[in-house]
């Protein structure tokens, strides 16, 4: 992360979900804003029983995606964490990826709410979602700082 804008450094928050359910899944950070965050999903090895995406799939990556864009709003002196997420799963998804695209509705000092937008490789609405994160001064529960990552 840069130290001279207290804005969060992309490329460092991309190292920090090495080793995490984000690089499990398969979720590739594609656009980064506070304002906007894009990513993508592969379906296979994320589906249930029936070989369809998983609901809980879609919320990760729209936890995920709303997740990115409020670190870097919170920027350097705060880290975020998620305490509301909601979504409605519109259609199914068998192969090939999905793209989520996180717009930020509300910004605030401690707060930060995005919309989540998921749809198929045909452009087509799989899930709508809305996350909620809170900006917090200290790392609840003795979780790892991410700043620290080198």
């Amino acid at each position: 992360m840069t130290g001279k804008d207290s804005q969060p450094d992309w490329s460092d928050m991309s190292r920090a979900h090495e080793q995490t359910l984000v690089q499990r899944m398969g979720i590739t950070i594609t656009e980064a804003s506070a304002q906007r965050v894009v990513g993508t999903m592969p379906v296979a090895g994320n589906t249930q029983p029936y070989g369809l995406l998983h609901g809980g799939a879609s919320c990760v990556l729209a936890e995920t995606l709303g997740s990115v864009g409020s670190a870097l709003h919170a920027g350097l002196d705060k880290i975020v964490v998620g305490i509301e997420i909601n979504a409605t799963h519109h259609r199914a998804a068998a192969a090939g990826y999905v793209t989520g695209v996180a717009t930020q509705v509300h910004a605030g000092r401690t707060l930060a709410t995005y919309d989540i937008v998921i749809s198929d490789d045909r452009g087509r609405r799989v899930c709508t979602s809305r996350l909620s994160c809170l900006l917090r001064e200290a790392i609840p529960g003795g979780g790892s700082d991410l700043r620290a990552v080198d």
